[in-house]
């Protein structure tokens, strides 16, 4: 094998491992970074840790993201209805709802 083919290959696996390595190595999220008290409002429903202490509330912990996306964006556009959730995403942005699904999807589920 040529030399200079084999460098290139070489190069190719070594960051395609790298990359690999770096994504299974990527810790979980931890907090919303742009959602200072976004995150409190979904406390009192859905608890702490997306784990709701009540059987009428879903718990968001290890969520799929699209779906919790999704569901926040119905919420904030009344297609879903449910008051509460209505008056906590209204003021949501786009960007909002992206991170705390994020946010959520990425906590352990139960």
């Amino acid at each position: 094998m040529p030399k200079r083919k084999w460098s290139r290959d070489v190069a190719r696996l070594f960051a395609l491992t790298a990359g690999f390595a770096s994504c299974i190595g990527a810790p979980a999220r931890t907090e919303p970074t742009n959602m200072v008290g976004r995150q409190e409002s979904c406390v009192p429903c859905h608890g702490p840790d997306g784990i709701s202490r009540d059987s009428e509330v879903p718990n968001l912990a290890g969520q799929n993201e699209l779906y919790l996306y999704n569901q926040l964006k119905a919420f904030h556009s009344g297609r879903r209805g449910h008051k509460e959730m209505l008056y906590i995403s209204r003021k949501m942005t786009d960007d909002d709802m992206r991170e705390l699904a994020a946010y959520y999807s990425s906590l352990p589920p139960r």
